[in-house]
């Protein structure tokens, strides 16, 4: 993974973070790559964040992974701070070569950086190999997660 680089995205990274965010059974139904401006839009807001930590994985030019990382300050657990990791993806050439273990490896590190206590996230209930991964990384499933679209 030496020619590998994990970096901030830019605006730049946006195409390609969506059509990675697009390209699985989920993100299929749910993302839409050939209009950017909501994608766009959001990413400002992200970037305006300072909690917010989106990072792609570049290999020889071109974007091949992401995660989305936000730290999150809290009172509960004798006020800690803790990290949230989301909308990890790995491009579909890179899959099975670690790429996915190093981004989350890299968010970890970041969180221990950002003196958090707890790093969580959450997984589509249908993504057994993803559950597989994260447990492999060490993650326990301890929690029930419910989520209310509005």
């Amino acid at each position: 993974m030496s020619d590998l680089a994990i970096r901030r995205a830019t605006t730049s990274d946006v195409p390609a973070i969506v059509a990675l965010l697009a390209d699985d059974p989920l993100g299929a139904q749910r993302e839409s790559p050939d209009d950017l401006a909501p994608y766009l839009s959001a990413f400002e807001r992200v970037v305006a964040d300072p909690h917010q930590h989106l990072v792609v994985a570049v290999r020889e030019g071109k974007v091949v992974g992401t995660l989305h990382l936000t730290v999150i300050p809290g009172l509960s657990r004798r006020g800690a701070t803790r990290s949230l990791i989301e909308a990890v993806r790995v491009h579909a050439d890179a899959r099975g070569t670690g790429l996915g273990t190093v981004l989350v490896e890299w968010a970890i590190e970041e969180s221990r950086r950002q003196n958090c206590a707890l790093v969580q996230l959450t997984s589509d209930v249908s993504r057994t190999d993803a559950h597989r991964f994260y447990e492999r990384l060490g993650f326990t499933a301890s929690h029930l997660g419910f989520k209310l679209a509005l």
